[in-house]
């Protein structure tokens, strides 16, 4: 005796097989429906985002406040962290505070920001270390307050070659520009989300996109910082009032560079300390993820996402990069 089919007559499986197919057909219908409707929002948002974007270079954006804002400035006694002190000081900062490792710059700089009329008070800690971090950071909480903006800006080169590089010089700077952009983010960050009012800052630099030989360590860190910065960035999207930014100066002419030489110095003039501060404040209160100085460095992400590594290789040896660090002077 022939067994019956499990699904009834033996028609029934083939019925079965044209229901599936109808169903998959139905689910890959209403997909590709969702997919082309996504799409199309997708589209309608970037194009209000790029005019946005347009309309905001040619009228002027509404700046923010700073009269209410505490700002924490790492490696604020010399360099561009003087440079930002004063810069934030000028624009009416509440409060500002100078973190660094060397007190008579320290109290210079702190003594100058006063004269301004503005409060000031520095910190001796050595954003490296983790533990100092975190201790500093609850005395500045005791003696100042809340800290709303923080300003990365520590910051310390070899200036060596991989072979020629001391280990424990490699592994500071890693520990300062690096790791150090971790303890403070994370003693800061948590408060100025229960205030939902904050913004990390990161003074990176632009060797972070396209790094040089002689400063392996250097450009082995900003391009670290770049990428933790990058994270945070789109992991505070969903959190109100709290933001942050990122600079990528080209180079800057302080003492830390000091040496340095590009083969057209007046085709790539180093940038000056009050420009890169002037235009990272100002991106503080336009509230700009990215800012790259000057503007034709956005060219150099160009051309490092269409040309070949060969390309490339040759354009560092006609600008001079390939060699500027041969001539370094500058202090870690």
């Amino acid at each position: 005796m022939r067994p019956v089919p499990r699904w009834g007559s033996p028609r029934r499986p083939k019925e079965r097989s044209r229901c599936l197919h109808s169903t998959w057909a139905t689910g890959l219908g209403r997909f590709v429906y969702k997919l082309l409707l996504l799409r199309k929002l997708l589209s309608v948002k970037m194009i209000y985002l790029v005019a946005k974007a347009a309309v905001g270079l040619v009228l002027p954006a509404k700046l923010r406040d700073l009269s209410r804002e505490n700002v924490l400035i790492t490696g604020g006694g010399r360099g561009i962290g003087r440079q930002l002190a004063r810069e934030f000081a000028a624009r009416g900062a509440r409060k500002i505070v100078l973190w660094g490792r060397t007190e008579k710059c320290l109290k210079e700089t702190t003594e100058e920001i006063r004269q301004m009329g503005t409060e000031c008070h520095y910190f001796i800690c050595d954003v490296g270390n983790r533990e100092e971090v975190y201790q500093t950071a609850k005395a500045v909480r005791e003696k100042v307050g809340d800290i709303t903006i923080l300003v990365n800006n520590a910051a310390v080169v070899h200036g060596r070659s991989l072979m020629d590089s001391d280990d424990d010089a490699l592994l500071k700077s890693q520990h300062i520009n690096t790791l150090g952009q971790f303890w403070t983010t994370k003693a800061f960050l948590p408060r100025m989300l229960e205030l939902q009012n904050g913004h990390i800052v990161c003074l990176n630099s632009v060797l972070a996109l396209s790094a040089i030989p002689g400063a392996i360590d250097y450009c082995t860190s900003k391009a670290s910082a770049f990428a933790f910065m990058e994270s945070l960035t789109l992991g505070l999207l969903d959190c109100p009032g709290v933001s942050a930014t990122t600079v990528l100066p080209f180079h800057t002419s302080t003492e830390m560079f000091q040496g340095m030489r590009v083969r057209f110095p007046n085709l790539f003039p180093p940038l000056k300390p009050e420009t890169v501060a002037r235009r990272t404040v100002e991106a503080v209160q336009l509230n700009q993820a990215l800012l790259l100085l000057p503007w034709t460095m956005h060219a150099l992400v160009i051309l490092k996402s269409i040309l070949p590594q060969a390309a490339l290789e040759e354009i560092h040896k006609f600008s001079g990069t390939y060699t500027c660090m041969n001539t370094f002077k500058g202090r870690t």
